[in-house]
């Protein structure tokens, strides 16, 4: 049998003639951090400060000794980054150039110093520049010459702090006679009836070659073997009536444990362990008269995609723990979420990633990892690129949750709106991997998903690559240059990317910028500021609704939390009510990789925004909205669960100090998985300029609201509620903090994180009429009084 020396200790790192201690898997940056060589760049300015150590060449060394008794001993890597020479023993074994392969190097024999020398990646990027010629792309960093973590570069919600290091595990791996080199099973399903078909290849030794092998598969009870002479075989599995995998709010997620073991007449050389799931999947992108779709359907049931993008949790991928991608991910899900795109600018994730997903029924969505910039496809690049798409579809391809490939983000349409096409002058510029290359990789080693092109992408070149009418769908001009109400000009088959932004939690900032007397402009608040003109778009985006805070930093962050909040949520209250022309929003984004003003819902500490609660409700199965539209305004009810929904649905037309103007009660019944749309009755409809009414909806618990004008205009009366804290019973660590409203308090929002910072509420903006009462749940708070309760309440009045 096959045995494995794991290399995970007794590294270190050369620093000039210095060793210093090194983690492995690590990179260089944390490991002259733990060594005190570096400041910590989240901090205040210090990523400036350490600009330094991407553009150094860095080398990392450990004594290695083994005597395994095998044939065969290889060394096996499953992730450099990026360009590096491996000595072994005084002698080169190998190179590579490619942050997102694995690597193996024969080193039968060998013993003493091992040692991994890392060129800069911004020389090695420079060397391919000179050779495939120049190329455009969004951001004046050599990203697109280097197979390599793109945002590490930088990006406008990223630092660029360029990394190096042996950033996954390491080994060696002793084998004899034959080894299992790889492991396809394309899972499908047909009526009731799962089948596995398991392609494998096999390396074998020079003594092992002529040897008859025993390939053997088992799952749900099922086995199959076959006995072969060359270097492939394939077995095949059926299972009788499997439990379907579902996506989260369809179903469950059952999951099958598949192992297969490879044998000679002497006993087991090797083994294969993981679980699969059972499900159909395909995208449907039917013309019709709208144009042409984009809607996924698993096991034959048709979704509303409600996603968000994932972006790499740390700008350190090392550092991301198989517990942290579970908190991150059971946040994902806690908002509702069922699909994440992993966005084409940071790395295929650990496998640790997709076995949440799995678990929790997240669907993925998997970027390969060409982001905003024009490839070379030329060698040495294209070489990498193929042998680096099929390291990850094979090793990728078990997961049920892994439901799309797509080919890249906004390279399709960059090249035709962002004035790449003149310059590059007939030059690649990396449609021969998208409609080429990566499209026949798919379907060769991956044929039970399908493939997109691109993001956006129409289709073909019938049409813009960014057509709402066609595929999918990016919107930033709201973003860049509108108000958030602009989210209701059209109805895009599928909103693969649009999001608003915000600051970070308070107890980030003052994480990040200890010493910073906090305002917008400050300098370290700049500083985490990545995005072009980014404080002036948020200024804007509050100057539409509010009257913008002069010298108020506490009102500024929250209004700033409020908009963006409101932003996606008017966003995603639209495209749902016209399900099933759109079928899926995915808002950027979901994470952040450091603390910094972003479009996140949970930012780089790992605190929820209020966008994050915001995304709950708006991405609940059940949604009640009121929305304006070219008949007027409407009430929309969307179902999106698997049962009819019978309910009433009141509407009030309300005044400013809670009186009542006008009353209609409707009778309703949603059918499941569809959306229902009716005419908000006159009598209860607000003058279009009234600054004293609004309209309430309510129905089952849920609650939606139409303010006929902006806050800053509206003749809102002065807050006035109670505060109570009572602490839960049997667990010291929560209190309930109950607020008693006597006026109308509008997006009223505890930031727990004042209270301490490890505070969590439970709940984001809640809107109270007078003589309503909200219970906010807080955990991690300590002992709290209702003043310092009280000092973290903000609501939206401006008076």
């Amino acid at each position: 049998m096959k045995d494995v020396t794991q290399l995970d200790d007794g590294w270190s790192l050369r620093h000039g003639q210095e060793l210093l201690p090194a983690q492995v898997p690590g990179c260089v940056h944390t490991d002259l951090l733990a060594a005190g060589v570096i400041p910590d760049p989240f901090l205040d300015l210090n990523e400036t400060d350490v600009a330094w150590v991407g553009r150094r060449a860095w080398s990392y060394v450990a004594d290695v000794s083994h005597d395994s008794g095998h044939e065969r001993t290889d060394l096996v890597f499953d992730g450099l980054d990026t360009a590096a020479r491996i000595t072994f023993d005084g002698r080169e074994v190998g190179s590579t150039r490619n942050m997102h392969r694995t690597y193996r190097f024969d080193v039968t024999g060998a013993a003493g110093e091992l040692e991994v020398h890392f060129t800069s990646a911004y020389e090695e990027a420079e060397a391919v520049r000179a050779v495939t010629g120049d190329r455009p792309n969004v951001y004046p960093e050599p990203f697109q010459y280097i197979r390599k973590m793109a945002s590490s570069f930088g990006w406008d919600w990223g630092p660029t702090l360029v990394t190096a290091g042996i950033w996954r595990p390491v080994r060696l791996e002793h084998w004899s006679t034959a080894r299992l080199a790889s492991v396809r099973p394309l899972v499908t399903v047909d009526g009731g009836t799962g089948s596995v078909e398991i392609r494998l290849q096999v390396e074998r030794t020079a003594r092992g070659a002529a040897r008859s092998l025993l390939a053997r598969a088992t799952v749900a009870g099922e086995h199959a073997e076959v006995r072969f002479e060359g270097e492939e075989a394939v077995l095949r599995l059926t299972v009788d009536e499997p439990r379907l995998w579902w996506p989260r709010g369809y179903g469950d997620q059952p999951l099958y444990g598949l192992d297969v073991t490879l044998s000679d007449d002497d006993g087991q050389l090797d083994a294969w362990h993981r679980r699969i799931g059972f499900r159909t999947v395909e995208l449907d992108r039917t013309a019709d008269a709208r144009g042409s779709g984009f809607t996924l359907v698993v096991n034959g049931e048709r979704v509303f995609a409600r996603g968000v993008n994932w972006i790499p949790d740390d700008v350190f991928p090392s550092r991301v723990t198989p517990e942290r991608y579970r908190t991150r991910l059971s946040q994902a899900a806690d908002a509702n979420v069922d699909l994440v795109r992993i966005w084409g600018g940071g790395i295929y994730e650990d496998e640790a990633f997709y076995d949440v997903c799995d678990e929790l029924g997240l669907m993925v969505w998997q970027d390969f990892l060409f982001a905003c910039a024009a490839y070379p496809e030329e060698q040495p690049l294209r070489g990498e690129v193929e042998a680096e798409a099929r390291d990850n579809v094979v090793r990728l391809m078990p997961h049920p949750s892994l439901v799309l490939w797509n080919g890249n983000n906004e390279n399709l349409w960059g090249f035709r709106d962002w004035d790449w096409e003149p310059g590059l002058a007939g030059d690649s510029w990396g449609e021969g991997y998208y409609l080429g290359l990566l499209p026949r990789l798919v379907a060769e080693l991956d044929p039970t998903r399908p493939y997109a092109a691109g993001s956006p992408w129409s289709g073909s070149w019938d049409h813009h690559p960014n057509d709402p009418d066609h595929g999918t769908y990016h919107s930033w001009e709201v973003w860049n240059r509108q108000d958030y109400a602009e989210y209701r000009a059209n109805v895009p088959r599928f909103v693969a990317e649009f999001g608003w932004q915000a600051p970070p939690a308070m107890a980030t900032l003052r994480r990040a910028l200890p010493e910073e007397a906090l305002a917008p402009d400050s300098p370290g608040m700049l500083h985490h500021q990545k995005a072009e003109d980014g404080n002036g778009k948020l200024n804007r985006g509050v100057a539409r609704h509010f009257v913008l805070p002069d010298d108020d930093f506490d009102r500024w962050h929250y209004l700033t939390q409020v908009v963006q909040a409101r932003a996606v949520a008017t966003g995603i209250e639209h495209w749902r009510s016209h399900w099933p022309i759109c079928a899926g929003t995915v808002v950027w984004q979901l994470n952040d990789c450091w603390p910094v003003s972003s479009w996140a819902a949970i930012d780089g500490d790992g605190r929820p925004k209020p966008l994050h609660h915001e995304l709950r409700r708006v991405y609940a199965d059940r949604l009640l909205t009121l929305q304006p539209a070219e008949e007027g305004l409407v009430f929309a009810l969307v179902n999106q669960s698997a049962t009819e929904w019978h309910t009433t649905v009141v509407l009030r037309r309300t005044e400013a100090d809670g009186s009542a103007l006008g009353r209609s009660v409707q009778e309703v019944v949603v059918a499941a998985r569809s959306v229902l749309r009716l005419p908000v009755p006159a009598g209860v409809m607000p003058d279009e300029h009234t600054t004293k009414e609004f309209l309430v909806a309510d129905a089952d618990g849920l609650r939606a609201l139409h303010f006929p004008v902006p806050d800053r205009e509206f003749s809102y009366t002065r807050p006035d509620y109670d505060v109570f804290l009572e602490p839960v019973e049997g667990d010291g660590g929560k209190v309930d903090v109950v607020v008693n409203a006597h006026t109308l308090v509008r997006d009223l929002l505890l930031q727990a994180d004042r209270l301490g910072p490890e505070a969590r509420a439970d709940r984001g903006l809640t809107t109270l009429l007078p003589g309503e009462e909200t219970r906010i749940r807080v955990s991690g708070c300590g002992s709290v009084t209702p003043d310092a309760v009280r000092a973290a309440l903000f609501c939206a009045d401006t008076k």
